[in-house]
């Protein structure tokens, strides 16, 4: 007789503690981070005056994000990964504690917000490979787009929330914003106490040491066609998009639009790719992959190319939201494929790569934007014809136009 037990739904997401636990603790990083970029230098204008060293901070923290990405993700494979979201938490929380102590007690120093900025930048880089190879542990099959979904929504809600936040408790106490960040990402390792993982089998190639674990790791993301190619197409969609925000930003302050209008802008953005964050996982499951990558590549080089033609401010801004839209659901079909085919041991070296090609062009693409900003209209233009060759590009390659589409 035929067996007609049948298997009980798993419980949704919002009553999955781990799912929360991991989704709230990278949200916690995120908005720390946000806070801090508009803290710091703050903060050393404030006691120095100095631009030099506001910007030399801002870039230690970059520097420190990207150093570690690569030896994050072999951690993330290697080591206990509540451990080590745990310890990262820890010592961020630590280390703002510790600005926060120095202001209070008329102690600034440098070379204390220096060594800060870096920790900041390593132990931040270190949590999301660990965090994103944990996912797959806590949330069925059957969810994993859904949680990918849910989780593309954080970094917009952090860029809409941490740097006014940040000035805002800025303006009240110049120790506030980092108390206020210490107590986040203090509470979070609280909440990191109570997370439970499942047993994980001792990873194979015991022999190897961090430097042959990182090659192998290397080996396996670039021997697979379907991930190098979106590795590249990643790369240069990144590129090209975080150029075309500094552009926007400079065109707005040359034709002498207001500081606010420049910020709902930039919030519009944030509204639309939150909104898209709300809406990835229903259509991540009625579009195959190929329509969503080919579609996103074609559907942001022609919002672009408008950008040329309407006015700054406001306009540019609605634009900008409408391609941020389309943001989460690029994400979500690339993210749900790759942890689907990857296996748990090599997770983490896989975000520490697709991190590490993420810095890359939010590293490079602001100077890219930066060097086109003289040309006015024309960078943008530029912007629209270097998006228009990567969708040709990408329409006619046939991995992207045949990427596969995972389904729970």
């Amino acid at each position: 007789m035929k067996d007609s037990t049948v298997e009980p739904a798993p419980a949704p997401l919002s009553r999955n503690r781990s799912y929360a636990t991991l989704w709230s603790g990278q949200f916690l990083s995120e908005l720390g981070n946000e806070i801090n970029f508009i803290a710091i230098p703050l903060l050393i204008l404030a006691m120095s005056g100095s631009a030099l060293e506001a910007g030399l901070a801002s870039s230690v923290v970059a520097a420190g994000h990207m150093i570690a990405n690569l030896p994050a993700g072999v951690i993330a494979d290697r080591w206990d990964r509540r451990r080590t979201l745990l310890i990262c938490q820890t010592g961020r929380a630590l280390a703002m504690a510790s600005v926060a102590a120095a202001v209070w007690l008329d102690a600034y120093s440098f070379p204390h917000i220096l060594l800060v900025a870096l920790l900041d930048g390593l132990l931040g880089a270190a949590f999301e490979p660990a965090e994103q190879a944990a996912l797959p542990q806590v949330v069925p099959a059957s969810q994993l787009s859904r949680a990918v979904a849910a989780n593309t929504a954080r970094p917009f809600i952090a860029t809409l929330v941490g740097p006014a936040l940040a000035g805002f408790l800025f303006a009240l106490q110049r120790a506030i914003p980092f108390v206020v960040d210490a107590v986040m990402l203090a509470f979070s390792s609280v909440a990191l106490l109570f997370l439970r993982l499942p047993a994980r089998p001792a990873p194979a190639g015991e022999e190897r040491g961090p430097g042959g674990d990182l090659v192998a790791g290397l080996r396996w993301v670039l021997g697979r066609r379907v991930i190098r190619t979106t590795l590249l197409w990643m790369l240069l969609s990144n590129l090209v998009f975080t150029a075309l925000i500094i552009i926007v930003l400079a065109t707005s302050h040359e034709d002498q639009v207001g500081a606010g209008v420049i910020g709902l802008s930039m919030a519009c953005m944030g509204a639309g790719g939150l909104l898209g964050a709300a809406l990835a996982d229903r259509l991540h499951a009625a579009l195959p992959a190929p329509v969503v990558i080919v579609g996103f590549s074609w559907v942001t080089a022609a919002l672009t190319a408008l950008m040329a033609v309407v006015p700054s401010g406001l306009p540019l801004g609605l634009l900008l939201g409408c391609a941020a839209f389309f943001v989460p659901l690029a994400n979500t079909t690339i993210l749900t494929y790759q942890i689907t085919v990857t296996p748990d041991a090599l997770r983490g070296r896989l975000t520490g790569i697709t991190g590490l090609c993420g810095g890359g062009a939010a590293a490079l693409g602001p100077l890219l934007g930066g060097a086109l900003v003289t040309a006015g209209t024309g960078g943008i233009l530029a912007c629209a014809a270097a998006l228009t060759l990567v969708a040709t590009a990408t329409t006619l390659s046939p991995t992207l136009r045949r990427f596969p589409t995972a389904r729970p």
